[in-house]
């Protein structure tokens, strides 16, 4: 009701209620004539896309004869990935209510389903138990203060145990599964450091970014909210005479929020209208582009991630894997990768204008420091690598 009330106001609560509508006709024609075995892979949006991508992808070059169905509950995942060459066919997830996930299953008929971190849908998992077929949860991450580990939450956690397996991203969550009696566990890392590798031994040169960062340093600043560009504009204006340059990735690309940011800074460029002649000259670079932010680390000497002063920071090993420091705001205590970056000087916690003054110039002014750092944040990425292999191995088992 609060979604129905929401979409005529707000144009996400829209499409999320639009994309449902006569969603049963369409999987219905979709798979009246499907033969071949499929496997149902859940994401919730486009950050666990990216954790499942990797398992997607090196499934469907060894199982070839299957197809993969791609579903998504938000329209921020779904809108991004709808035309993702990796699946066969990609829906919205109809609500998880009884009736819902008993016709979903019943027309799909996965022989095995693939849920991505987060996704904890308890009619679903009923109806694919019921129907024998397996349910595995990837790069699962647990936190002592989740209802499955309240007093009143023995109810939830019986959930969990419908999974064949759950493969976690850490020893932490292993150990608070098993003090509640959970143990279909397997500590298998985080796939996303699967995917940024293969991003960095992948990734294709950007001319204008060449162009803008010349012979100077570059600091990558990506993801990027209010909170966070208020903050870089105070450093950037200290640092810049340094011989840095500025690239800025808001996580909003919109035309009123781009043109707010061009404003913010001077002597800056927006990058789909940048031209040769001013590159050089100028002092920062706005995208507004999507997809890119990923390749353009390769260019960077610092890297700052924000969200740190919202609900959580993004994507920190996109930036890590090509050997830069990263910095971030101080919400970082649900993401284990920010704990393991700290720990092993790979990256840093900020929580004001003085402290990004305090780490910026410090790296700007000591090269052999910011190589450290940086060679640490990379090595980390690379030495917790593998998880796609771990949980390939058990569904090929099936």
């Amino acid at each position: 009701m609060a979604i129905l009330i929401a979409s005529l106001f707000n144009e996400k609560a829209k499409k999320w209620r639009g994309g449902r509508n006569n969603i049963f006709v369409g999987l219905q024609q979709t798979f009246k004539d499907v033969k071949e075995p499929v496997v149902w892979f859940h994401c919730s949006s486009l950050g666990e896309f990216e954790q499942g991508r990797p398992v997607i992808e090196a499934f469907r070059q060894q199982k070839p004869g299957y197809k993969i169905l791609l579903t998504f509950f938000s329209p921020s995942g779904y809108e991004v990935r709808k035309d993702y060459k990796g699946a066969d066919y990609v829906f919205y997830l109809p609500l998880d209510t009884p009736t819902n996930a008993q016709r979903f299953v019943s027309i799909v008929k996965p022989k095995f389903s693939v849920f991505v971190k987060y996704e904890f849908w308890y009619n679903y998992l009923r109806a694919l138990h019921n129907a024998g077929a397996p349910v595995y949860l990837i790069s699962a991450k647990f936190r002592a203060d989740q209802y499955f580990f309240k007093g009143y939450g023995t109810w939830f956690s019986k959930q969990l145990k419908e999974y064949k397996k759950i493969f976690v991203q850490e020893a932490g969550s292993e150990s608070l599964l098993k003090n509640i009696h959970v143990e279909n566990v397997v500590v298998a890392g985080d796939t996303r450091f699967d995917r940024v590798i293969a991003i960095a031994q992948q990734v294709q040169p950007d001319k204008i970014v060449q162009s803008f960062k010349g012979s100077n340093k570059l600091w990558i600043c990506g993801s990027t909210w209010s909170e966070d560009e208020k903050l870089i504009l105070e450093t950037f204006e200290k640092v810049k005479s340094a011989g840095v340059k500025l690239l800025l990735v808001p996580h909003e690309i919109g035309e009123s929020n781009i043109s707010r940011i061009l404003n913010m800074f001077p002597q800056s460029v927006k990058y789909s209208t940048a031209k040769e002649d001013e590159l050089s000259g100028a002092e920062a670079l706005v995208v507004d582009k999507m997809g890119l932010l990923s390749s353009l680390y390769q260019y960077g000497d610092i890297a700052y991630i924000g969200g740190g002063f919202g609900k959580g920071i993004h994507n920190l090993p996109e930036a890590a894997v090509f050997g830069i420091p990263v910095l971030f705001g101080p919400n970082y205590h649900k993401f284990n990768e920010a704990f393991e970056l700290i720990n092993c000087k790979g990256g840093a916690s900020i929580s004001s204008a003085e402290d990004l003054y305090k780490q910026v110039s410090q790296f700007l002014k000591d090269d052999v420091f910011r190589k450290q750092c940086g060679d640490s944040a990379k090595n980390y990425i690379y030495t917790t690598s593998g998880a796609t292999d771990k949980i390939l191995a058990e569904l090929n088992n099936i």
